[in-house]
């Protein structure tokens, strides 16, 4: 393949700028706003998990207060009512009043039990309310960080993708002016290559696997014709020639 001189150090120009873009693009892949991102979501995850228990062991301990004092409630109810007849004087039988004095003492100490009852739920929903408000909190300040980090992510993606379509113009415009032959060649190896496909021959060593050039490979370049657009025995990527090839 034959190509002029200019266009071969064009192509250097191309890969430059190839280089650039596989630099930018490892660069948002690598962003340390990813690492960060990721552990505040998987805290995020585990606080918001315990506050969800925390809320399910709120609304538990508030429907037992509640059932708790309907309780006390009907005892009290019924209590009042036993006392109310014993005080109407309208039993007479002293069994009768035996046995209702007996159930008021009765009722008296079932509402006393059922009110420690009462007390002990509302000291766990109380305990559970404060695990709510303080897991709530520390859910909203993870939130945050996680708000922030996405926040300068973004600001960072906006700035490396604005090179990127800089840099994407440069080489559309170059790579226009390099021959179709050429720029498919150099696209290939570049492929095969680890994203190199065009190297700079500078001081008898290529730049692409970074090996001198045996006497043999270097006699060959010197023979063959400004426009030969050569290659490296050790890579196989394009070789260009300058002014520091070393020939």
């Amino acid at each position: 393949m034959n190509a002029a001189p200019a266009d071969q150090i064009r192509l250097l120009d191309v890969q430059d700028l190839d280089v650039r873009l596989q630099q930018l693009a490892h660069k948002r892949r690598s962003l340390p706003e990813h690492a960060e991102i990721e552990s505040l979501n998987k805290d995020y995850t585990q606080l918001r998990d315990l506050l969800v228990a925390a809320q399910t062991e709120e609304s538990d301990t508030a429907r037992e207060q509640t059932k708790a004092e309907q309780d006390v409630d009907q005892v009290r109810q019924r209590a009042v009512r036993d006392q109310q007849r014993l005080d109407s004087g309208a039993i007479t039988s002293p069994k009768d009043l035996e046995n209702l004095q007996r159930e008021i003492a009765s009722l008296a100490k079932r509402q006393g039990d059922l009110e420690d009852i009462v007390l002990e739920v509302m000291e766990r929903r109380e305990s559970a309310q404060t695990r709510v408000a303080e897991l709530t909190e520390r859910v909203g300040a993870i939130q945050g960080k996680v708000d922030d980090a996405t926040a300068r992510r973004d600001a960072a993606f906006e700035e490396i993708d604005g090179e990127v379509a800089t840099v994407t113009k440069e080489r559309e415009v170059i790579a226009a002016s390099v021959p179709a032959d050429l720029l498919k060649l150099y696209d290939k190896l570049r492929d095969q290559q680890g994203g190199i496909g065009a190297a700079k021959l500078y001081q008898r060593t290529c730049q692409g696997c970074r090996q001198e050039l045996s006497i043999t490979d270097i006699n060959d370049i010197r023979k063959a014709t400004p426009d030969t657009v050569v290659r490296c025995e050790n890579c196989r990527r394009i070789l260009v020639r300058t002014s520091e090839s070393g020939l």
